[in-house]
Parts: structure tokens; sequence; C-alpha cells
């Protein structure tokens, strides 16, 4: 088998409030035993995964950057940020209320996710999409205006991204091709999550204690997709805990 894992960052692998991983250290050692590649995949900017991905020691696995806009290859070039020059650009003709992470300082970032200032800085260097928050009424009509510029808006767990269409899901598709695996497993917590999940040979649905939850799939009935009762790298621990094992009984690999 050659499997792949992609997952969510925030929420997630990390958990929401202290950005921490460490609860989800004993599936994350078992993948590395198996020699299956995670495959982080985030609304994070390039700069910010850098430094995660080396503190996993991800290796050259590849990253899924922006909610699936771009991709982060370790030791890369620079990444163009025209896709997102343009994009500002339509924002600044609109003039709705949508306040985007361009629009605001490093410490305003910091303030609203967080982040430590730093880290703040590395979410605002950005080539493909727009996270921030709408203060409007009429999202509805707002998105409407965005897709007549090629522009789609996804809900995350936190704010609402813009970017030109591409989503987590294809970036799975495409990566998974490269790599040639035959087997994904897609963990994630909020809505931009859903087609990544719906797209993964088995999908994870981690509990998000701070939203309303994601509805009901149609994986659910066949066990394709399943849930975690508890949030975050707990929950990611132990759904990847029993998906190895069962994989394992099944003679997949051993492990």
């Amino acid at each position: 088998m050659r499997l792949l894992v992609f997952s969510d960052l925030d929420g997630t692998l990390l958990d929401h409030q202290t950005y921490s991983y460490d609860p989800a250290r004993p599936a994350l050692d078992r993948l590395k035993r198996l020699g299956s590649p995670l495959i982080l995949s985030t609304s994070k900017t390039a700069a910010e995964v850098a430094p995660l991905h080396a503190e996993l020691g991800l290796g050259d696995a590849p990253a899924i950057v922006e909610n699936g806009a771009g991709l982060y290859r370790p030791g890369e070039a620079a990444q163009d940020d025209s896709a997102y020059r343009r994009l500002r650009a339509v924002l600044a003709d609109l003039n709705a209320p949508f306040r985007g992470f361009g629009d605001m300082t490093d410490a305003e970032v910091a303030e609203v996710t967080g982040l430590p200032l730093a880290r703040a800085a590395l979410a605002r260097q950005r080539c493909f999409s727009e996270p921030g928050l709408w203060r409007g009424d009429d999202l509805d009509a707002f998105t409407d205006t965005l897709s007549d510029h090629g522009i789609t808006a996804r809900q995350g767990g936190r704010f609402l991204t813009l970017s030109f269409g591409r989503t987590k899901a294809d970036a799975l598709r495409e990566v998974a091709q490269d790599m040639r695996a035959d087997t994904t497993i897609a963990l994630g917590d909020a809505p931009n999550d859903l087609e990544m999940l719906n797209t993964a040979t088995y999908g994870v649905i981690i509990r998000n204690a701070h939203g309303p939850g994601l509805p009901t799939q149609p994986g659910e009935a066949t066990g394709t997709i399943r849930r975690t009762q508890a949030p975050g790298p707990t929950g990611w621990n132990a759904a990847m805990t029993d998906i190895l094992t069962e994989l394992t009984e099944k003679g997949a690999f051993d492990g």
C-alpha cells in the first residue's frame, strides 16, 4: 500500500487555543514507522507552514497551502504572488465590508488569530488567497459578485477565505497522483475541508468545539467517513490509530 495522510491544521492536528500537536504524537510516530507521508493541508501560507513542516520532520513531502490554492515544496524558490495581488485589486474595487489579512497590520492579525506577532507576519505573506472577516449583512450577494470575477469564498473554522477556485480536494488529487498513492486519509474540522474529506479513501471529521459542527456526509453511512468524539489533536490521534490498526489487520502493511 502507498498511503498518504492529508491533514488540516488549526482545530485538527493543532489545538485551536495552544496550536500544539502533542496529543497526536503517538499516531504521528506510527506514520513515520510505516513510511506513510503526512501532507499538511491548510489555509496557512507557505511561510507559515515551512517551520512546522521542518519541526514535524516531514522531509521532502509537499504541503497544501492557502486552502488548496498552492503547494509548498521544501527548498523551492519564492512563490509568485500575482494571483494574490489580482484578488486584492478586485476587493479594492468592490469596497465591500470584508476585512482581509491584507487590510490588517501584523498586530491585528495576531489579535484575531491568537498567533504570536512573528507568526502573524508570516500569515500575511500570501500568494494565492485572502482570509478575512465578513462584516456585512448580505454574504450571498457578496459571494455572487465575487463569482463574477472568478473568485470563490469558503468558510473555514474562523475565517472566510477567498481564492480563484482551486480547493484542497484538487490539491489532494494532484499530490496523490504525483506520489502514486493508492490509499488516502484526510482529516479536517471545517466546511472548507469537506471536499477533501469526500475525495479521500477515508475521511475523518474532527469535532470542532468552537463551531456548530459539519452536516452529515453520505460516506458516514458506508464508513468511509467517520467522526471523532474528541476535538483537535486528541481526536486526530484516536482516529488515525483506529484507521491504521484496521488497515494493519487487513494486511495492508505491517505496523
